[in-house]
C-alpha cells in the first residue's frame, strides 16, 4: 500500500462531530511506509479528538499493517497554570474589549437572571457579546437563554465552539455534562482549570463585552478571574433584605481590596406591584441597594421590580429584556445604558 491509497482511505475518518474528513481538515502532518509498518503523525490539539481519530486509523488499517504508530506533532501535556495576581492580572481573553463580572455575596438573588438581561440587552445596543456561566456548581444559564439541550462541540481550529442565541455567545458548564441534572463534584482547583479553559480554547470571535456570571460568595473563583483577567467592572447584585447587603458589602470589600473596579450595584426583587391595585409592596424590605451605595460609595445602577413575568419568561428561556413586556425591558436597557457610562 502506498501513501496515495492510504490518503484515500483516511478520507474516510471524520473529524468527532464535524461532517468533514480528517484530509480534508488537513490535519494529516506526515505518512511514512516501511514494509508492515505504518507511522502517521497527526496535526490535532484536542486530546479527545486525537484518542477517537487513532483509534478509527488503528481499526480501518488492522488488516493491512502489521505495526501502526499513530502520533500528534503536539504533545498533549497538562495546561500549566501560571496565575498572575489581583494587581498585576493576565489577561486570558485578549478577544475581549471590556470584561463585566456579574457577581453577589450570597446566592438566590437572581444574579444570572441579571447576567443573561445584561448581556442581551449590551447585544441589542450592537456590541458583540459573550457570556461565560462561571458558576459550575449551579449552571443556569443555558436554560434561561434556550440552549439547554445544546451539548459542547469542537469546530476545525480545534477550539470549542459557543453556543448562540438572541445574539450573544455562549458558554456554560451545563453544557458538557450528559443530563441537566447532572451534578458536578469537583474540588475548587479542578473547577478553576475548567474556567481558565473555557476562557482559552472556546473559540470565542472579536467581542466588545465578555459578561461572567459569577458563583455566590467571595471564593477561587472570584480570586481566579480577578488574577487571570483585567476586569473592567464588577457588576454587584442584591435584594434589599439585611442579610442579603450583609453577604454583598463582603463582595465589595473583596474587589476593593483587590483593585478591580466596581461599576455598580443593581437591586433585584426591590418591590412588587400588585396587579390589581397596582399598590407597591416592599417583600424584602427597603433600602438595600441605596445604603449600600451610600456606605461604599458605589453607584446604584437600577432597581428591578419583583416579578411573576419575569420568572416566567426565564423558566421558559425567553429572555425578559428581549420578549417581555416594555416596562420590564425598560429595566435591563437602562442599566446597561448606566453600566457602559460608569466603565467610560
Amino acid at each position: 500500500m502506498n501513501r496515495e491509497e492510504v490518503l484515500n482511505k483516511l478520507k474516510n475518518i471524520k473529524y468527532p462531530k464535524l461532517d468533514k474528513n480528517i484530509v480534508e481538515l488537513k490535519t494529516i502532518d506526515s505518512i511514512e511506509i516501511e514494509r508492515d509498518t505504518l507511522k502517521i503523525v497527526l496535526n490535532i490539539l484536542n486530546k479527545d479528538a486525537f484518542d477517537k481519530i487513532r483509534s478509527d486509523i488503528e481499526k480501518i488499517f488492522s488488516k493491512d499493517f502489521k505495526n501502526i504508530k499513530i502520533d500528534t506533532k503536539t504533545q498533549h501535556k497538562k495546561k500549566s497554570i501560571n496565575y498572575g495576581t489581583t494587581f498585576n492580572p493576565n489577561n486570558r481573553a485578549p478577544y475581549a474589549k471590556k470584561v463585566i463580572a456579574v457577581t453577589s455575596g450570597k446566592g438566590g438573588v437572581g444574579k444570572s437572571t441579571v447576567s443573561v438581561n445584561l448581556s442581551v440587552a449590551l447585544a441589542q445596543m450592537g456590541y458583540r457579546v459573550g457570556l461565560l456561566d462561571a458558576d459550575v456548581y449551579g449552571p443556569n444559564i443555558p436554560r434561561m437563554l434556550n440552549v439547554e439541550n445544546e451539548k459542547l462541540r469542537w469546530n476545525e481550529k480545534n477550539k470549542i465552539e459557543p453556543s448562540e442565541n438572541f445574539g450573544i455567545k455562549i458558554m456554560s458548564v451545563g453544557l458538557t455534562t450528559p443530563s441537566s441534572d447532572t451534578p458536578l463534584v469537583w474540588r475548587s482547583s479542578v473547577a478553576v482549570s475548567a474556567l481558565i479553559q473555557f476562557l482559552e480554547d472556546v473559540d470565542w470571535g472579536e467581542l466588545d463585552f465578555l459578561v461572567i456570571d459569577m458563583p455566590p460568595g467571595t471564593g477561587d473563583v472570584q480570586l481566579t478571574m480577578a488574577q487571570e483577567l483585567p476586569i473592567s467592572a464588577s457588576v454587584l447584585v442584591t435584594t434589599p433584605q439585611t442579610i442579603s447587603s450583609d453577604d454583598v458589602s463582603r463582595a465589595i470589600m473583596m474587589f476593593k481590596e483587590t483593585k478591580v473596579p466596581i461599576g455598580g450595584i443593581i437591586e433585584n426583587m426591590s418591590y412588587f406591584i400588585a396587579p390589581d391595585t397596582k399598590r407597591k409592596y416592599y417583600i424584602f424590605g427597603e433600602g438595600g441597594a441605596k445604603y449600600l451605595s451610600k456606605k461604599y460609595k458605589v453607584p446604584i445602577l437600577g432597581r428591578i421590580p419583583l416579578s411573576i413575568e419575569i420568572r416566567e419568561l426565564c423558566d421558559r428561556g425567553k429572555v425578559p429584556v428581549a420578549l417581555g413586556n416594555e416596562e420590564i425591558k425598560k429595566h435591563y436597557k437602562e442599566i446597561a445604558k448606566n453600566l457602559i457610562k460608569n466603565i467610560k
